[in-house]
């Protein structure tokens, strides 16, 4: 069994509880079913935020809505970059898997698909 990092973004429409909770919960789901893991496999997630959103933690998000108290969970606010792409969500799963590191499907949606074009193919 191997330890991997699966990374994605998403980005919000609005910087409101509703908004920021159904992209979280988007970004979670696919890229739990395009790698197809179990949570119980999931070691730490670390999310990050563009400073413009602050209604909600993604993390306080995954607890309530998927029953997690088990996984350490954590919220950062992503650097201040000039020109920087708005309103998003970045995640880090660190998952124990066979999957190996070329067949990880990082995954990008919305308008954060501009961060790793290479991967949205």
């Amino acid at each position: 069994m191997n330890t991997i990092a699966i990374r994605g973004a998403i980005t919000s429409d609005n910087n409101t509880i509703k908004s920021i909770s159904e992209a979280t919960i988007e970004l979670y789901k696919s890229i739990i079913s395009e790698n197809k893991i179990n949570q119980e496999e999931i070691i730490h997630i670390t999310f990050s935020l563009t400073k413009d959103l602050n209604a909600v933690y993604p993390a306080k998000v995954l607890r309530e809505e998927f029953n997690i108290t088990d996984i350490p969970l954590i919220c950062l606010q992503e650097a201040d970059i000039i020109n920087s792409l708005p309103k998003c969500i970045r995640i880090l799963i660190l998952v124990n898997s066979n999957l190996d590191k070329k067949n990880v499907k990082h995954i990008y949606l919305k308008d954060a698909k501009i961060l790793r074009a290479d991967l949205c193919k």
